[in-house]
């Protein structure tokens, strides 16, 4: 049975023949995995997808050398990716994890490995992370070493589509602008294979941050010498719909600022 819950993608801003594309993809990636039985409670639809097969996902991620230089990571706080952070934690690494919808004054979490109140798989959780990090402003933020993503599909050209909020393409947006995502960051997420599609698949617009890399339970994609430029020049407040600036306390005062 379908959520009946109001779509992240309400208040999304562009053009609209780009959202329609997008919504029929996220339709069509949620029906998959609904169908093939893989998608973790609470189900997929308009989620991030909490897929079977996420921690032999993240584990694959790990043997990356990319991601074993990594230090610090910064992550989405989705249950899809809880193994990726949970194991760097357990590793030792840094983990900066956004607040949901981005919703605090202060939108990101601290998660210090060396100062976790609960074990790292429960501290990398939403409810774990309000125990074990401290909320922190872009400002206190230090440069990263991998951007990590969730995605609903994602090509092999990089082309990431999210669940239509639009709040990872905001997180990078003003981490770049912030000078903590450097251009050669490497950028990944971690996917079910359903979830995965040829180049070109996947819609894109121009202020959509793609991937660099995919992981799967199953293999790793390369996606670096299709994907398309990432988006510069930060935040793009013509796409911003006055509902989303008003939603997000650190987009208020900046959109005050100007």
């Amino acid at each position: 049975m379908r959520r009946t819950g109001r779509p992240h993608d309400h208040d999304a801003g562009g053009e609209p023949g780009l959202l329609a594309a997008k919504a029929a993809l996220r339709e069509e990636v949620w029906d998959a995995l609904a169908r093939a039985g893989v998608a973790r409670f609470p189900g997929a639809r308009n989620r991030i997808p909490n897929f079977a097969g996420s921690d032999a996902a993240a584990h694959r991620l790990a043997e990356l050398e990319m991601r074993r230089r990594a230090q610090t990571v910064k992550s989405n706080p989705d249950a899809a990716q809880l193994p990726v952070r949970a194991l760097a934690l357990r590793q030792g690494k840094t983990v900066f994890m956004a607040v949901p919808r981005l919703a605090e004054e202060r939108p990101f979490f601290l998660l210090d490995p060396e100062r976790l109140v609960d074990p790292p798989r429960r501290a990398a959780s939403i409810s774990g992370a309000s125990r074990s990090a401290r909320r922190v402003a872009v400002a206190d933020l230090s440069p990263v070493d991998l951007v990590l993503s969730g995605c609903v599909a994602v090509g092999a050209d990089g082309a990431r589509l999210g669940k239509g909020g639009g709040f990872a393409d905001l997180e990078f947006a003003l981490a770049s602008a912030a000078g903590l995502i450097a251009p050669d960051t490497p950028v990944v997420t971690t996917a079910h294979e359903l979830q995965a599609r040829p180049a070109g698949v996947v819609p894109i617009g121009a202020h959509d941050a793609p991937v660099d890399w995919v992981v799967t339970p199953e293999r790793v994609i390369d996606c670096r010498s299709l994907r398309a430029e990432r988006p510069s020049g930060g935040l793009r407040w013509a796409e911003l719909t006055e509902g989303k600036i008003a939603a997000i306390p650190l987009l208020r005062a900046l959109h005050a600022a100007r």
